[in-house]
Parts: C-alpha cells; sequence; structure tokens
C-alpha cells in the first residue's frame, strides 16, 4: 500500500486509474456516451474531459454498436481505446464488433495482429430500473475465446486490473456495477496494475467454500462472519477474473473444505456458477461431500416493484440458508 495509507472510494479508484494511465501513454483514449456526465458513469471520469480534452475524451451520440466498432477499428490500427457502455444492457447493440471481430483478430492473423481495446461495462440494477436495465451479461463475453473478462469487487483491485486490461494487448471486458462505487479501502498512490487471471482468498476457512464474483464477494464475506458466529468457518474466495478463471484457487479451497457454494449475480441457466461447478465436478468430484450449490438470479427478468426486487436480488441472507441447508 502507499506510505500515505490514503482511502478511496471504488468509483473514485477507476478515475485515478484513467487519470495515472492516460498521462503516461498518450495512445489512451476513452470514448462512450455520457463520459462527461455523472448521471451515466457516477465520479469516474471526473476532471478527465478538463486535462486531457476532447480529442481524448469523446462523449458520443447513442449509437452502441458505431462507438464499439469505432474503438475496435482504433486498438486495430494502434490505438488503446477504452470504450463505455454505461449500461451493460445495451451491449447487444456492439456485440458485432466485439465478438466477430476483436475477439477473432489475433487468431485470424496467426498472432501478428492485436486489438487492445477495454469495453468497460457498467451494471446498473436495483431502484425499479426493471428488465432492460438490471441485467448481468458476464457469461455471454466469457464463452466467447479471445476474450478476457474482470469483474473487480474491490477499490484497489478496481484501479490495478483496470490498468492491467488497459495493458493487455488484446480485448478485455472490463465490468463494474454501480453498486460497488461507494465501497471505500485503501488503494495504493501508484500507477500499478494486478494479474489477470488470478482469484484471492478474501477470508480462510474450513467447513464450505464461497466462490463469489463482483458485488457478492461483499454478502459473501457478511455471509461468512454470521455463520462464522454459528460455527461454520467458510473461506470466501473473490474470483476477481471470469475468463480465464484461476481454476486453481478453487480446487485448492474445495480440497480443504468438501463443499462449494457459487454465488453470482447472474441468471442461473449456463452461467458462471454453471461453469465452475462443472469445472470442480471434472477436476475435484472425489473431494466433494456434497454437491455444489449454485446461488444465482432466477432465470426472470429483473421485475420492476420494489417489493420484488427485494426477493429477486442476492444477500447474505440467500447464501446462508443454502449453506444452512447442507453443511
Amino acid at each position: 500500500m502507499s506510505s500515505k495509507n490514503r482511502e478511496l472510494s471504488y468509483s473514485l479508484a477507476i478515475n485515478e486509474a484513467l487519470h495515472q494511465i492516460m498521462a503516461v501513454d498518450e495512445s489512451v483514449f476513452l470514448i462512450g456516451q455520457g463520459v462527461k456526465s455523472p448521471w451515466y458513469v457516477g465520479n469516474t471520469t471526473t476532471g478527465l474531459l478538463e486535462k486531457f480534452g476532447q480529442e481524448r475524451i469523446i462523449d458520443t451520440p447513442v449509437s452502441e454498436n458505431a462507438i464499439t466498432g469505432v474503438a475496435v477499428g482504433a486498438a486495430i490500427a494502434g490505438m488503446r481505446p477504452i470504450v463505455v457502455h454505461p449500461r451493460m444492457d445495451f451491449m447487444w447493440y456492439g456485440l458485432d464488433p466485439i465478438i466477430n471481430e476483436a475477439a477473432n483478430w489475433h487468431y485470424m492473423f496467426g498472432g501478428k495482429g492485436s486489438v487492445p481495446v477495454v469495453i468497460w461495462a457498467i451494471i446498473n440494477r436495483g431502484g425499479e430500473q426493471a428488465a432492460q436495465h438490471s441485467q448481468s451479461l458476464q457469461a455471454i463475453f466469457a464463452h466467447i475465446p479471445g476474450l478476457k473478462v474482470v469483474m473487480p469487487s474491490t477499490p484497489a483491485d478496481a484501479k490495478g486490473l483496470l490498468i492491467a486490461s488497459i495493458k493487455d494487448d488484446n480485448p478485455v471486458i472490463f465490468i463494474d456495477d454501480r453498486w460497488l462505487y461507494k465501497d471505500i479501502e485503501e488503494v495504493p498512490e501508484e500507477l500499478y496494475s494486478l494479474p489477470i487471471g488470478k482469484g484471492i482468498i478474501r477470508k480462510e476457512g474450513e467447513d464450505v467454500t464461497i466462490a463469489a464474483t463482483s458485488y457478492m464477494v461483499n454478502e459473501a464475506m457478511k455471509a461468512a462472519i454470521t455463520l462464522g458466529k454459528e460455527g461454520i468457518r467458510a473461506e470466501v474466495i473473490d474470483i476477481r477474473t471470469i475468463k480465464p478463471i484461476d481454476e486453481a484457487i478453487i480446487f485448492a479451497s474445495v480440497k480443504k473444505t468438501g463443499r462449494l457454494v457459487i454465488v453470482d449475480a447472474a441468471w442461473k441457466t449456463c452461467g458462471i456458477a454453471a461453469e465452475i461447478s462443472a469445472l470442480v465436478g471434472e477436476n475435484v468430484f472425489a473431494y466433494l461431500k456434497s454437491p455444489v450449490i449454485r446461488v444465482t438470479l432466477p432465470d426472470i427478468p429483473a421485475p420492476a416493484s420494489r417489493e420484488l426486487e427485494r426477493k429477486y436480488f442476492i444477500s447474505e441472507r440467500d447464501i446462508i440458508k443454502s449453506i444452512k441447508n447442507r453443511v
């Protein structure tokens, strides 16, 4: 950590990462709708326009496919663009340049071409935003060869993984969640990166492994603390990178605890939780003392009613209930 031990919120850690990397690398630019609007991107881009100007902070009309295509083309030409999608839901419009172009380019050109683009996707949910504004689509992108997918859960990881994503020579889907933006912790002051593809153990335990993604790491930690008071020692793994996923850290934990609960705030069918469950079943099945549990959203669109939202979105209580049913 920095010698000053200063603290930053999740959103301001992203902001600092952008300021620092753009100051040292002129090939980096940010493009997207609302990059100068706190209504779209919170305070993640505060001060960037004033410091770097309109040529590198490009606010665009609403045209996800065109914006993403511009970024991918610029990356092929040698720039390092970051294209922001303030609502992940509308990335559907940009799938063609992401999947057909960015993801395939390195392979199609025999490793001689690269596409160093970061597609920054922001998940918005809750607040009665309903089905078209509440989707978590990480599994869609993790399915595609040629894409890396990261989902940091803490401010320090958000900064370090964003820097790593920008420096990567091929496309990275960087996914954050607005529910994390006010989280605060110590963040190193210097420019630094964290390795893509490495998870981290947030809490040691012996009885059950909880592997969680993004903001669900917070709920998993709360659940683990509550369970600890009842004598159940839960180990919490922050997945951090959805693809390539850190199989080793998951397998080692399952070998130790014999039980696995996977928590991912996205739909159940064909999701990240299903993939992790399959990996464990294929590789360390003999160590399991009970079936793998998936704690996910139900396979229905997000409701608009606040009361239904309380039932729909996952919380500490859902994790605890699932574990108590098996441990």
